[in-house]
């Protein structure tokens, strides 16, 4: 890819738009700045400079990524997720919106609580997104993020790393909430909900870079709820919550996993942007 900054952009971005990518033009001047290492500032500045040799074939090389369907974060290697930026491995999903409704229900949970300092699990962590957006906003809040994948765990930890939240948070390998102890106020997770006959049909985005590992959820997408959710009820406290993010349509049978575990499901769930019933939540009865 060759001439000024500026003429490389246009290029790109058509290149995208004629193969049908929507976000083409953000996508192109995210690469062009990845590429040459400039914010937006720096690209309208640096409009006529000549590209060298080294960022014209860096540039090729993210542009042949992304017409291969790989998503933007991926290849810029972080997402922003509740205003703060992830690092991500091949081992997490990419952060999504509909996954901000699991923080929005379980802050709207500990909120109501007495202030104490309290005690958060995060059952099949990844990139840590959905944890260290918790502690983030409870700062007297201690953190325990779990996964099978150790280079989930590993990112996760410099996610916490990075963001100054290291010594409020620890991560341990096992599967779901296997190894929690007792003792935890808030539970949260986003395990895998897809249908397994479902995931060949998704966007290429999701299907060919986000482990299937977080995708499937067996053949109904309910297996890994049918695991976490006794568990996170048998680790909580007494008053504590378990928030889950849940797929289109799946409200009411993972309501109805919550009452067997002896968890009150809470009527409303919380719902995204396009009116799905997102995060799903439910309370140990207190003593």
């Amino acid at each position: 890819m060759r001439g000024s900054v500026e003429t490389a952009r246009r290029a790109l971005a058509n290149r995208f738009k004629s193969a049908g990518i929507e976000s083409a033009e953000l996508d192109a001047r995210l690469l062009v700045g990845a590429a040459l290492g400039l914010d937006l500032t720096g690209i309208i500045t640096a409009a006529g400079r000549v590209l060298t040799p080294n960022e014209s074939n860096r540039l090729e090389a993210f542009a042949v990524r992304r017409l291969k369907g790989e998503p933007i974060a991926r290849i810029l290697g972080h997402k922003e997720f509740w205003g703060l930026p992830f690092r991500l491995s091949a081992a997490s999903l990419v952060p999504r919106p509909d996954t901000e409704t699991v923080v929005e229900r379980a802050l709207e949970i500990v909120r109501a609580w007495p202030a104490r300092r309290r005690r958060i699990a995060d059952i099949g962590t990844g990139s840590g997104a959905i944890l260290l957006a918790l502690l983030h906003e409870l700062p007297d809040a201690f953190g325990v993020g779990t996964d099978i994948s150790l280079e989930a765990l590993r990112t996760a930890r410099e996610n916490a790393a990075d963001l100054g939240l290291a010594s409020r948070s620890t991560f341990v390998a096992c599967n779901y909430a296997s190894a929690l102890s007792r003792g935890f106020d808030l539970i949260v997770s986003n395990p895998p909900y897809i249908r397994s006959a479902d995931i060949a049909g998704l966007a290429t985005e999701v299907r060919d870079f986000d482990p299937r590992a977080a995708l499937d959820g067996g053949a109904d997408g309910l297996a890994a709820y049918r695991v976490l959710i006794p568990q996170a009820a048998d680790s909580l406290l007494p008053g504590g919550a378990l928030v889950v993010e849940a797929g289109q349509g799946q409200d009411g049978p993972i309501k109805a996993l919550m009452t067997m575990a002896g968890l009150a499901a809470h009527e409303a769930a919380k719902t995204d942007l396009g009116g799905v019933p997102r995060a799903i939540s439910g309370r140990k009865a207190p003593r």
